[in-house]
């Protein structure tokens, strides 16, 4: 089905009046419901004008500030993948801003229940378009995941009013905060419209996450209460401080949900055009997603409103890229995936997108759903396995230190297979789903009893350790031990190649207290509390950022090639050996770099000393002809032995 020749979609100002456009096939009529400035009045009904399958109508008569919603007509057959229920107030899938947020009642999921009072009404805005300019960030930068409300709501020194809103970004104490890590760029969790899922009220429990989306252009009013106007003048301040802004976006399934779900958009529209359905059983939603429904980003108007959506937010904000949840799915069709789908090719080919940064997590829950290193070309992938293996290397897993090794090196065994020479990997050690940081080394299994699913939800195997004490404890063997192996995760992120993700907070010693599945808390279990980081972690990630930034072999991307640029050495100082990196107990390595010093503007050598032993451990340095060895983020002499449980950075000096 070729789009190229349908008009706008949502609302266009043109010169006769505001013009409303929405696709679908299978409505027998869609008619244009507009309200009054509250938005709980319905003032007119209209009925669209019919050309192909889009429906359309043209008014003089429409402000600035205009709430409006959509209700459609035509056959009510779940069975047959029909959903038609004109009781049913519709958002536009293209709305921009919305006048309140969404809020999950029995009402929306009843056939014949009206709903105008409970779904939001989209807002005619006038969008002031922005010169893209290129992006900031570039691959080997440091990104920093932001969950928006939970970074800023705890904040003493934030304005109260913007604390928890994306405002909040823009002030001037956290853009201090992101210039002493380093930051690159923030990628924000979803920040457009959600809901909660069906399952959390009766619990008492809201979705903190957004990954639930229902609109994918309209910013969520709890997030970001300016609209367009907030994420525009944040992502200007975030670029005048020099730091890139991606947006996660959710593209992969919406928060209507399986067949007992919500109809409030896309279901009410065209069920059978919007979502992917098992083959011959139009009723049975295709669940690749684990949230209940997939959406079909193999049909052409699906297509459209993905790519209309990237756009839009470079257009109307600036963005520098985006983060693609569950990103397997944007490649699938009824054969399954594939890294040359007309998806991928379409953003590679359009003018606005193809330098913005796109960031795919490489996975969805169907079948063959695992696609990490399978991505084109541009894309940069979220590595799992680099995450796992360094887990596993400093749980003191036998047979690690190989992985280790691979992982720091920009995992070419996983980003090579396709002819390339560069590693397209988001290293990362903890992220917004699991363990945090901190909790990974205090926790030796979840605790999520507070999500009131029994502890049953959530990953069963973190590779996490509690050093001697589960959760909260006094013992200061036990905290100090804590300490070290999150200072001795953090330098191996620090030092693997490639792109890399701290997730906020984890900087200084952030716990969900053992929850490792925390979208529904949003409460103190996942806001940040400024008072309680641990400082001496936070600087000591500042001074793992500033090395990494100082010595460029970390952010390049090509691959080693043994040839001069990396050796890797035991702590004799000898060649690591085949037997070496097979014996099953291997605690150190020695990785030794050639290195630009952006510093003093010369070549020079790193050695990255890694000791997860429990004890202090002596070690010879690489021998050097012409210089000598210090500590590199201290300038401190040479160490006698490398401390335990520890990464240390040299540098040889001449």
């Amino acid at each position: 089905m070729p789009t190229t020749g349908i008009p706008p979609l949502g609302v266009t100002r043109t010169p006769v009046g505001t013009r409303f456009a929405v696709w679908s096939h299978n409505a027998a009529r869609i008619d244009l419901c507009l309200f009054d400035k509250q938005g709980e009045k319905e003032l007119r009904r209209l009925s669209m004008a019919r050309d192909g399958d889009v429906h359309s109508i043209t008014l003089a008569d429409v402000p600035t500030g205009s709430r409006y919603g959509l209700r459609a007509e035509g056959v009510y057959s779940p069975d047959h993948g029909l959903w038609f229920d004109p009781s049913k107030l519709l958002v536009d899938p293209y709305a921009i801003e919305l006048d309140r947020p969404f809020r999950h009642e029995p009402r929306l999921t009843v056939f014949g229940e009206e709903t105008a009072d409970l779904v939001p009404k989209g807002i005619v805005a006038d969008v002031k378009a922005a010169k893209p300019k290129p992006p900031l960030f570039r691959p080997g930068g440091l990104i920093y995941e932001v969950a928006v409300k939970p970074f800023t709501i705890l904040h003493p020194e934030v304005p109260e009013k913007k604390r928890g809103t994306l405002a909040a970004l823009a002030e001037p104490v956290v853009i201090e905060h992101l210039h002493h890590l380093g930051v690159s760029a923030v990628e924000l969790m979803p920040i457009v419209a959600w809901i909660d899922e069906r399952h959390l009220p009766p619990l008492g429990l809201h979705n903190g996450w957004g990954y639930n989306p229902i609109a994918p252009m309209a910013l969520d009013p709890r997030l970001v209460p300016g609209g367009l106007k907030e994420l525009r003048k944040t992502v200007e301040a975030l670029h005048k401080a020099g730091i890139g802004v991606i947006l996660d976006l959710v593209f992969n399934h919406s928060g209507e949900s399986d067949r007992y779900g919500t109809t409030l958009s896309m279901r009410g529209l065209d069920n059978l055009g919007y979502y992917r359905h098992v083959t011959g059983q139009p009723g049975e939603l295709i669940n690749d997603t684990g949230c209940g429904n997939t959406i079909a980003c193999d049909h052409p108007m699906v297509q459209r409103l993905v790519l209309d959506s990237l756009r839009h937010f470079v257009l109307a904000a600036g963005v520098d890229g985006f983060r693609f949840d569950l990103a397997s799915i944007l490649g699938r069709d009824t054969s399954g995936f594939h890294r040359d789908a007309a998806l991928f090719s379409a953003i590679a080919a359009d003018p606005l997108l193809s330098d913005r940064v796109l960031v795919a997590e490489p996975w969805d829950t169907g079948p063959g759903g695992y696609q990490l290193g399978n991505f084109p070309e541009g894309f940069l992938e979220w590595n799992d396995r680099a995450r796992d293996d360094i887990r596993r290397y400093w749980r003191g897993d036998r047979h690690a230190v190989g992985a280790l090794a691979t992982a720091l090196a920009g995992s070419s065994d996983t980003f090579s297979r396709w002819g390339e020479t560069r590693t397209r990997s988001v290293n990362f050690i903890a992220a917004h789903d699991g363990f945090t940081l901190f909790d990974l080394v205090s926790y030796a299994r979840k605790h999520n009893e507070a999500n009131g699913e029994g502890n049953r939800d959530g990953h069963n195997e973190n590779y996490s350790w509690n050093n001697g004490a589960e959760g909260p404890t006094d013992d200061p063997e036990v905290v100090t031990a804590r300490r070290n192996d999150a200072m001795a995760l953090l330098g191996s992120l620090f030092a693997s190649r490639g792109t890399i993700m701290l997730s906020a907070g984890d900087e200084g010693g952030r716990s969900q207290h053992g929850n490792n599945n925390a979208y529904a808390q949003d409460n103190p279990i996942t806001w940040l509390d400024w008072r309680r980081l641990d400082q001496k972690l936070v600087d000591h990630t500042a001074a793992l950022s500033a090395m990494r930034r100082r010595f460029g072999v970390f952010a390049e991307t090509p691959f080693f090639t043994g040839q001069g640029d990396v050796a890797w050495l035991r702590f004799d100082g000898r060649p690591m050996t085949i037997e070496d990196w097979e014996h099953p107990a291997t605690d150190n390595l020695i990785m030794v770099l050639s290195t630009e010093d952006r510093q003093q503007q010369r070549s020079t050598r790193l050695a990255v000393v890694i000791n997860r032993s429990h004890a202090p451990h002596p070690f010879s340095p690489p021998t050097s002809l012409n210089g000598e060895w210090q500590d590199a983020l201290s300038d401190a002499a040479l160490p006698a032995e490398a401390p335990a449980r520890s990464v240390t950075f040299l540098l040889e000096v001449f």
